[in-house]
C-alpha cells in the first residue's frame, strides 16, 4: 500500500509527530517534498552564468567550517552567491505568514532571516562579497549581476598581482 493511500485511511485520524510544524498529513508530505538545492530559479541562473562563461562550485560552504552553503561560490574571488525563497526567508513583497500554527511560522522564518544577516556578515568580514536574489527575481538581471560582479572582483585580483 502507498504511503498516499495510509493517509488517506488514517483521514481525520492522523496526529503529527511529535514537535512537528504539520498541520495535516498533505501538508507535511508537501513540505517535505521542497527542495533545498537545484530549485528552478537556481537552475535558470546557474545556467546563464555558465552560459556567460563563469565556472562555480554548487552548494559549497564559502568558509571552511562553516555549516551553510551558498547555492553558487566562486571561490578564487570570493563571490558568494545565495537563491531566497520567498516563503523560506521572508520575501516582504511575497510572503504570506501561515495561519495555522502561526507562533512555530514566525519563529522559523525569523530564524532564517536572522541566520541569512550572519552569514552575510561572517561572509563579508572574510572579504567576501555576498549576492543575495529573491527566487521572483528575474534570472537575466541576476545572471548580470553575477557576471558582472565576478568579472569585476577578478580584474581587481588581476591588477593587485599585476607585472
Amino acid at each position: 500500500m502507498s504511503a498516499k493511500a495510509n493517509d488517506a485511511d488514517a483521514g481525520a485520524a492522523w496526529t503529527a509527530p511529535k514537535g512537528s510544524w504539520a498541520s495535516s498529513a498533505a501538508n507535511r508530505r508537501s513540505m517535505l517534498g521542497n527542495r533545498a538545492r537545484d530549485t528552478a530559479p537556481e537552475l535558470a541562473l546557474r545556467s546563464l552564468v555558465h552560459a556567460a562563461g563563469l565556472r562555480y562550485r554548487v552548494a559549497a560552504k564559502p568558509l571552511p567550517g562553516m555549516r551553510r552553503t551558498a547555492d553558487m561560490v566562486f571561490r578564487p574571488v570570493r563571490v558568494a552567491v545565495f537563491v531566497d525563497g520567498c516563503f523560506w526567508h521572508g520575501c516582504g513583497q511575497h510572503f504570506v505568514p501561515p495561519k495555522t500554527n502561526p507562533d512555530y511560522w514566525r519563529e522559523k522564518i525569523g530564524g532564517n532571516m536572522r541566520r541569512d544577516r550572519e552569514t552575510d556578515a561572517r561572509l563579508e568580514d572574510a572579504g567576501w562579497l555576498v549576492l543575495r536574489f529573491w527566487e521572483h527575481q528575474a534570472a537575466g538581471e541576476c545572471a548580470a549581476a553575477v557576471v558582472a560582479a565576478v568579472s569585476e572582483r577578478k580584474a581587481m585580483r588581476e591588477r593587485r598581482s599585476g607585472p
